[in-house]
């Protein structure tokens, strides 16, 4: 308890206030002044604080939780597709149809039909052809992004204002997919989506930051309070479309962002960076994390393995990788001591190798910076390095969404893994007992960013149920060892993500001192993780202020 002024709110309900793992399980009250907690302790002596002018929140059965940090998405480019072609919510091919002709109708105004979200088991082998964006487009270019955004499917228009044919080559770091007689069949893989995309019509300033105040309305929604942007790009200028939002007064939102290495572009693009980190900075908003692309995805046979894929036409394909490990050394032991913290993409195992190998480079050059470089994805993970990640002081960033059967894992993935690196998938629970510290991100838009949705696969490692309906049968539990408890996740997605966002003193928990960043749930979570799902997000608080209420 702590005296002064009358509180501006309180919070009152037995066992209602679960504070966060630090602070120490439930609580029955909880005081709020200039946007701290001030007070934690049982109702009665809680309620005593307060004043006439003071908010009084009864519970009444109702639970709040610390605000949920997203350590891994891309705000402005999921708040883009909500304003354009949003196919997330598709969940068959005749939703795509659907939603594709409609959006195409609904905006003849525009030279492009623009968005993503498809998901890559609605195709064989999880290629689109450019013949049915075709029939659903066919008066002007289309580019719709996977929901993963590693592929582009693009209509025959695009493929023609792009000059690309059976005689173009795939480009460095990229494929281009085609029919057996060679033409190019419209989906674009890594890095020859940018064949395409360089093409795209240019976007008004305005229309950047509606984008990030849409992404931003929509993520306190979801109790979302703050994030770190996993792909800020230099064009268009991502960093001045946040400080924009910032300087009209518009970002409540906590976020750090993680500046686009471009892997071709050599050392020469530290300065730049340097110069957004100095300048373009402001209160709740930094940008001295940089993003480092180091391989694709399983589903389209890119991400980087130590040995080769299995079934699959290339039989000595081991995958993407956009560096070689001097390279990659060199350029990490570089960003450490510009005092950047690395935010790597790895999803296969030699990515997440050669990451660790990096850090170990730079902590060897440079010793123990004390930044906290971490990998997201982290999908298949050699046993032999579980324990590099807290011997080197590497966060997981978990993406704990993918960790589940559904049909891109099992028609898509597992075939081409091998059973053995199956079980090797997404080993969150083996990180967690090992000692490495765990964030949480959704990789919106590549999924969604509801943490509900989030924490009850980390929790279950079981789909959570379409269209509110419980399965008719229990689902299968994707390698259920590891799976993580309530308390694990909830602390990985709130103190966890604050600690990789350097931010921990400030966020993560309710403790005394701290930002009263606040969730209100209509349940407890802790009653039933199984039923985490059913779940939903009443009111959203950052720094004691209501920004969503349902």
């Amino acid at each position: 308890m702590s005296g002064g002024r009358a509180p501006d709110t309180v919070f009152l309900g037995a066992g209602g206030i679960w504070v966060g793992d630090t602070a120490g399980g439930y609580v029955s009250g909880l005081a709020v002044t200039d946007g701290r907690v001030t007070a934690l302790g049982p109702e009665r002596a809680v309620a005593a604080l307060a004043g006439p002018g003071t908010e009084r929140v009864a519970l009444d059965g109702r639970v709040v939780v610390p605000g949920f940090i997203d350590a891994h998405l891309h705000a402005i480019k999921g708040g883009m597709e909500r304003r354009q072609c949003d196919l997330l919510a598709a969940t068959t091919l005749a939703d795509v149809r659907r939603l594709v002709a409609r959006y195409a109708a609904d905006h003849p105004e525009q030279p492009w039909v623009l968005g993503g979200g498809w998901s890559m088991d609605l195709f064989p082998r999880g290629i689109p052809h450019a013949r049915l964006l075709d029939q659903l487009v066919p008066d002007r270019p289309a580019l719709l992004y996977s929901r993963d955004h590693h592929t582009a499917w693009v209509n025959s228009a695009a493929l023609r204002l792009a000059g690309i044919d059976a005689d173009t080559p795939d480009p460095p770091g990229g494929r281009i997919d085609r029919d057996p007689d060679g033409t190019p069949c419209g989906a674009l893989q890594e890095r020859a989506m940018f064949l395409v995309s360089a093409l795209l019509p240019a976007i008004s300033a305005e229309d950047y930051l509606a984008g990030l105040a849409e992404a931003q309305r929509y993520l306190h929604s979801l109790g979302v309070v703050g994030w770190q942007d996993a792909k800020v790009l230099p064009r268009p200028a991502d960093a001045e479309v946040y400080a924009a939002l910032a300087d009209r007064g518009g970002l409540t939102a906590r976020v750090v962002g993680a500046q686009w290495w471009e892997p071709d572009g050599g050392l020469d693009q530290l300065a730049a960076l340097r110069t957004v980190r100095a300048e373009l900075a402001r209160p709740g908003l930094r940008f001295d994390a940089v993003k480092l692309m180091l391989d694709g995805v399983c589903e389209t046979h890119t991400a980087a393995l130590l040995t080769p894929y299995v079934n699959v036409p290339e039989p000595a394909n081991h995958g993407i990788s956009y560096y070689r490990q001097g390279e990659l050394d060199e350029l990490v032991a570089a960003l450490d001591a510009a005092g950047f913290q690395a935010h790597f993409h790895t999803v296969g195992d030699a990515a997440v190798r050669q990451a660790l190998n990096a850090v170990a480079h730079a902590r060897r050059v440079n010793g123990d910076s004390g930044l906290r470089h971490h990998l997201a994805h982290v999908q298949v993970v050699h046993p032999a390095d579980l324990p590099r990640f807290r011997a080197l002081g590497v966060g997981v960033n978990a993406q704990p969404l993918w960790a589940r059967h559904e049909p891109q894992m099992t028609d898509l993935t597992i075939p081409h893994l091998g059973p053995e690196r199956t079980g090797w998938q997404y080993p969150f629970g083996s990180l967690a007992r090992s000692g490495a510290v765990l964030g949480i991100g959704s990789d919106w838009p590549v999924s969604t960013p509801d943490p509900l949705a989030l924490l009850h696969v980390a929790v279950n490692r079981t789909p959570v149920p379409r269209d509110g309906r419980p399965p008719a049968e229990p689902p299968e539990v994707f390698l259920p060892t590891e799976r993580l408890s309530l308390k694990a996740a909830m602390n990985a997605y709130q103190s966890g993500s604050a600690y990789l966002n350097h931010s921990e003193h400030r966020h993560g928990s309710l403790e005394l001192g701290k930002q009263a960043d606040t969730v209100l749930l209509d349940r407890d979570p802790f009653a039933d993780p199984e039923q985490l799902w059913r779940a939903s997000v009443l009111e959203t608080r950052v720094a004691g202020r209501v920004v969503f209420a349902r």
